[in-house]
């Protein structure tokens, strides 16, 4: 049975599919960091136009700069892959950019990617032009003369065999393809580049290469050096006899033409000796110029070179460094000192006209220089951090930890009681090398423990710096412990000083890592032949510790019982001991429908029932991209399924089941974030915001109800409240479509002082500034139906025009920032229904009321601490062009609140709901409630003075304008009586005016509005004293009070002469109007 939910479920029998459209108020900020970037593989610029800038990344998506690399916008993220491996710009026609997906660089930590894409409009929009099963795209070349003939490099997967590799070819903008070279199921493109004279011309390097778990082969007799002059009709192998290249069993290789001169060649071969070797003939023949240890070291995950347009001797090889030659190859110099610039390159950009200017990108992101190399400027505003995990901590506001590719662990916060966004100097590092887990102390987050590859471990103090290694070590000699790239740790959750870490065993720590106990076997399949890591990398050795197997990922102890652990391998093994490690069980072989071997790579335990477990595998590692999310209910004996390939796109990473409502769970994949509210039963992608970027790991920050996301390659997000998802998945589809309003229990907020961010006042465009979080106020949700407009279409039943707009806010987003997504939520016009929204204290008396536009779905209205102001608040209109969301901006409100409990209720039309809600006092200071009492009641008599201020400048704001429509009115008449009212009403103007200057309504409620007098008008005087008080928590002082009564006195002053001046003058005036033959002054 089909039913329809008319708020936001699609609602099968077997599940409850979510329309997140609406639930558009319901964002993740993205906060960065961005100070340590992440990996560029690909840059190309529109020449013609330098300042465009296309980089894309090697798991962050495409991003693009329209002012010289000064500011950034992603403009992939709604395609279904954001690893990117090549992009490519027309420069006969800019507006045809081409894009690869999967990098091409196949370390351990790649990404895959979903075929080719094109658009017609300098990345505004994008269309797939097939070539899915490639995966991994490593170049692209248009053809210079011919937008519509395009070649992918296809390198293909490097986790198993498959054809879609080699050559492919368009020439009709890619509505068909060709694949014009092809070699075998283990061989792709290395590198493939272009002869600039003749686009018929190509060489190609088909790179032999294959990535197990535990091992990397690069090479093999697939591999070599092809070209064609045909436009890839016919394809020549080289060879060493032939053309001079390297004999036996060849690998990846650079290849570069010389642009001033194209029969200059260069290619980086890997061989048995790896060397550099230069051709003055267009490629035919070669000759080695340098085997030095300075053309290159890691052939497998950079071989690069790229020559001058204007010089063909002078050359730059890529690789850990940037190297240059000068002397064609002969010799090489290292061109920046290491500490300036991250290492470990991939791209580098050249400008044809002016070599000076070049791009670089590398593993920390991307650098520009004007000089050739001599001065470079890092890009610090493009977020593509890799984490690997994610953690939390409980302070406030509350810290945000993880650990990343090549750029070590970082904490910083998320979100801020600062101005603006979340600036990138807000994080800082606690730990180097390639960063996996962090976690912090729970007796006091000062402290905490970080992690780099190959188990490498230390306990921090992130305030001084310190850290001290407590690394695992192993009592017998004859045993080596074998550490994962990413080894397991954990956090005992009813001991905070016992720790476990994984190598092969589980080892256990009662003193925070000083020493440790192993409390188990090996619980891996000690498979010796998948313990050759020191030979890995094929022609070149290259053993970093990535290909480390036979080792534990996961450690994950019950939260519910005591000494009940779990443990997942990298070759397949989970186990389970329940006595705290005594004995523990192989339930691996339990997985029906798993193959046998694979990754393990999370399990969580059940926060609700004991022997319940959920276990995140994948396998794409040995070419599966399938997702596996198995649950147990009985300590492992059985296994189900709870997802499956039909239902989410990309393999599994992450998973974590709400502690609140057991029906809300999320998965993060390899192409996005999926959310079910129904127990897994169904699951639906989240897109509001969120882009379909490798999802690595996940947490709740259980105080505040927010999901912090790490990704790998788009750096943290973090959607906050998750509460109307749990009111989803609690209440279901009957609850919301049988009501007009639901309610949605608020989280606590905080009455906070804010202080400027830190850093330069004025940033520019080119820092990098995390979503803040909305401060300054609580937020009420609640979900409506479709709103029905009443009749006459005026305002909805239960809230009147007196009523102050509430400001409909974006879940808690607001805090802009340079370089994230989105802002404040958005809200919808005031005109149509409206809802309106009552706070009431535990006593049950009205504190403030609201109102609001309605929306289908999820509604957020913000309460910024306030009660009702006086009755006779004069509300100004809106300035025209101001959005409903920021309409609280303009509106008055009364004095503060008190911290405390309050409920509050939500009527449309005559359906209502209520909630709860609480705000608290910055917890960062002490505070007297007496202060707050004082404090409050004295506003509130600020405000009584302020109401009745704004009624006389109202009034006078209001006559004066009628004078002008007079005034007006009697342009280009003549006559005695004419003349006199003229010269009459400009008199009442000045006197007018002379009372509007001391009562402060000159300018009125305009932007900057003000009086242009020396006098400082009443008003003026009024909502200072509001704002100095307002500005401390603290009881007001003395001369407050005085300042009160002085102000009371001249208001009594001000209306006196007001009403003495209209007794003696505008009746009269009126009089005066009537006697000539118009009244614009309508009904007086």
């Amino acid at each position: 049975m089909l039913v329809i939910c008319a708020l936001l479920i699609s609602t099968l029998s077997f599940g409850q599919k979510i329309d997140f459209s609406k639930l558009e108020a319901m964002k993740p900020r993205s906060i960065g960091p961005a100070n340590m970037s992440g990996r560029v593989t690909s840059i190309d610029v529109v020449n013609s136009s330098p300042e465009i800038i296309y980089a894309g990344s090697a798991s962050g998506g495409l991003w693009k700069s329209e002012s010289g690399g000064i500011a950034w916008e992603p403009i992939f993220d709604n395609e279904l892959a954001l690893s990117i491996g090549a992009v490519a710009v027309s420069q006969k026609n800019p507006n045809i950019v081409w894009v690869g997906t999967g990098e091409g660089n196949p370390r351990n930590s790649l990404t895959g990617g979903y075929g080719v894409y094109r658009s017609l409009d300098a990345g505004k929009t994008w269309k797939l032009m097939g070539l899915e099963k490639t995966r991994n795209v490593h170049r692209i070349i248009i053809d210079p003369n011919d937008p519509n003939t395009v070649y992918i490099g296809a390198i293909g997967s490097p986790w198993g065999d498959h054809k879609e590799r080699g050559v492919y070819k368009t020439t009709d903008g890619g509505e068909t393809w060709n694949h014009i070279l092809y070699v075998d199921e283990k061989t792709g493109v290395g590198d493939m580049v272009m002869d600039p004279s003749n686009p018929n011309k190509i060489l190609v390097n088909m790179w032999q290469h294959r990535r197990e778990p535990w091992f990397f082969t690069s090479g093999g007799p697939s591999s070599g050096l092809y070209m064609t002059v045909d436009g890839g009709k016919n394809w020549t192998k080289q060879s060493a006899k032939d053309n001079g290249i390297p004999e036996g069993d060849l690998g990846r290789m650079g290849l570069a033409f010389a642009t001033n001169n194209p029969n200059r060649v260069y290619a980086l071969i890997e061989a048995k000796e790896n060397a550099l070797y230069r051709s003055d003939d267009g490629g035919f023949k070669w000759e080695m110029i340098n085997n030095g240890n300075d053309i290159g070291n890691r052939p497998f995950y950079y071989f690069d070179i790229y020559v001058d347009p204007k010089n063909e001797n002078r050359v730059y090889s890529i690789f850990t460094n940037v190297h240059r030659s000068e002397d064609g190859g002969k010799s090489f110099q290292n061109i920046i000192p290491r500490n300036l610039i991250h290492v470990d390159n991939h791209a580098l950009y050249i400008h044809p006209d002016d070599p000076k200017y070049m791009i670089l990108g590398n593993d920390g992101g991307m650098a520009i220089t004007r000089d050739m190399g001599k001065k470079w400027q890092f890009v610090e505003n493009l977020p593509l951090g890799q984490f690997y995990h994610i953690n939390v901590d409980n302070e406030m506001p509350y810290n945000v930890y993880g650990g990343l590719q090549d750029n070590g662990t970082y904490t910083g916060p998320a979100y801020t009681w600062k101005s603006d966004g979340i600036r990138n100097d807000y994080f800082f590092t606690i730990g180097g090398g390639d960063g996996f887990d962090v976690m912090a102390d729970p007796d006091d987050s000062r402290y905490g423990y970080s992690q780099s590859q190959q188990g490498n471990v230390s306990r921090y103090d992130k305030l001084t710096g310190s850290s001290k290694r407590i690394k695992p070590t192993s009592d017998d000699p004859k045993v080596k412990l074998r550490f994962n790239w990413n080894s397991a740790m954990a956090q005992d959750p009813f001991d905070n000083s016992t720790i476990y870490f994984g190598s092969q065993f589980v080892h256990k720590s009662t003193n925070k890592g000083d020493s440790w106990t192993i409390i188990s076997p090996d619980l891996t399949t000690n498979d010796t032949t998948k313990q050759n890591q020191d030979k890995s990398g094929g022609l070149t050795i290259d053993a970093t510790g990535a290909e480390n197997h036979t080792t534990l990922l996961v450690i994950e102890p019950s939260a519910l019982e005591k000494g009940v652990l779990w443990a997942g391998s990298d070759d397949g093994y989970i186990h389970v001991t329940k006595d705290g490690g005594a004995t523990w069980t192989n339930v691996s072989k339990n997985l029906k429908g798993v193959p046998e071997g694979s990754w393990v790579n999370q399990i969580k335990a059940s926060r609700y029932n004991k022997g319940e477990a959920v276990a995140v595998i994948n396998n794409y590692r040995r070419f599966d991209f399938k997702p596996y999310l198995m649950r147990t209910k009985d300590y492992g004996k059985t296994w189900t399924s709870i997802v499956n390939e039909n239902d989410v796109f990309g393999y599994a990473l992450s998973f974590i089941q709400d502690p609140v409502e057991p029906k809300l769970m999320f998965l993060g994949t390899e192409h996005g974030l999926y959310i079910s509210i129904d127990e897994a039963k169904t699951w639906t992608k989240f897109e509001n915001g969120y882009p379909s970027v490798s999802t690595m790991d996940l947490v709740i920050q259980e105080r505040e109800s927010d999901l912090v996301i790490g990704t790998f390659g788009r750096a943290i997000y973090v959607l906050d409240d998750i509460n109307p998802l749990r009111v989803l998945a609690a209440k279901g589809q009957k609850a919301i479509t049988e009501s007009d309003v639901t309610a949605i229990d608020a989280v606590t907020s905080y009455m906070v002082s804010t202080r400027a961010a830190s850093g330069p006042a004025n940033p520019g465009n080119a820092t990098f500034e995390g979503e803040n979080r909305q401060s300054g106020s609580a937020i009420i949700k609640f979900f409506a139906k479709k709103p029905e407009a009443p009749a006459g279409g005026g305002r909805g039943a239960g809230a009147t025009a007196s009523q102050a707009q509430g400001r409909p806010a974006g879940g808690q987003g607001g805090g802009g920032g340079r370089g994230g997504r989105g802002g404040a939520g958005g809200g919808s016009s005031q005109r149509g229904p409206q809802a309106k929204i009552e706070i009431f204290d535990l006593s049950g008396n009205l504190v403030r009321t609201l109102s609001s536009p309605i929306s289908e779905g999820l509604n957020s209205v913000s309460w910024r601490y306030d009660e009702d102001p006086p009755e006779n608040t004069v509300q100004p209109e809106l300035p025209a062009g101001v959005p409903a969301q920021f309409a609280s901006f303009f509106r008055r409100g009364g004095a503060p609140a008190l911290p405390g409990k309050y409920t509050f209720k939500v009527t449309i039309g005559n359906q209502s709901d209520e909630g709860k809600i609480e705000f608290q006092m910055d917890p960062r200071d002490t505070y007297d409630i007496n202060n707050l009492i004082a404090r409050r009641d004295l506003l509130r008599e600020v405000n009584v003075l302020s109401a009745d201020v704004s009624a006389l400048a109202s009034k006078i704001t209001t006559d004066m304008a009628s004078v002008d429509k007079v005034i007006e009115a009697l342009k280009g008449k003549r006559g005695p009586e004419v003349n006199a009212l003229r010269t009459k009403s400009e008199e009442v103007k000045k006197e007018m005016k002379e009372l509007s200057d001391a009562v402060g309504s000159g300018g009125g409620f305009r932007f900057g509005g003000g009086s242009d007098s020396d006098i400082v008008p009443l008003s003026s005087k009024v909502s200072g004293l509001s704002r100095t008080i307002s500005g401390s928590f603290d009881a007001p002082g003395a001369a407050d009070r005085k300042d009160l009564a002085d102000f009371n006195s001249e208001f009594k002053s001000l209306q006196s002469k007001m009403d003495a001046w209209y007794a003696a003058n505008w009746n009269a005036y009126l009089a005066a109007v009537k006697t000539v033959d118009f009244s614009p002054i309508g009904g007086e």
